[in-house]
């Protein structure tokens, strides 16, 4: 049997890490915080697998303002990922447009190309 006051640190644990998560974003350290989201998921399961009884109102109304920072952070972050999804996108066309040309043009390489004159 959980204590009272166990769920409430586990949302605790869950507003520190979407913190964490999004200051990783904000670094650009993309590997971290995946590794993070790991972390946060777990939480997430154990929250659900713990919920606060109905009868603890003074912690439902903490647990319902810890929600609030949580999904605060959690829409920045999806902004954040939405930055780095469309740099990728881009990196990705780029690469794509790059081994077009080289496809193209890459058969003449180290060859000079002169127009066809015609003979004199």
């Amino acid at each position: 049997m959980t204590t009272f006051a166990q769920p409430l640190k586990e949302w605790q644990s869950l507003h520190e890490l979407s913190l964490k998560m999004l200051d990783l974003a904000r670094q650009g350290d993309w590997d971290a915080l995946v590794e993070q989201e790991m972390k946060y998921l777990q939480v997430v399961d154990n929250i659900a697998q713990n919920p606060i009884p109905q009868s603890s109102k003074r912690e439902s109304e903490q647990a319902r303002l810890i929600l609030e920072k949580v999904l605060a952070n959690e829409e920045e972050l999806k902004g954040l990922l939405q930055v780095r999804m469309e740099e990728l996108r881009l990196l990705i066309n780029n690469t794509g447009n790059q081994r077009s040309v080289t496809t193209a043009y890459g058969k003449h390489a180290g060859n000079i190309l002169f127009p066809d004159f015609p003979p004199q």
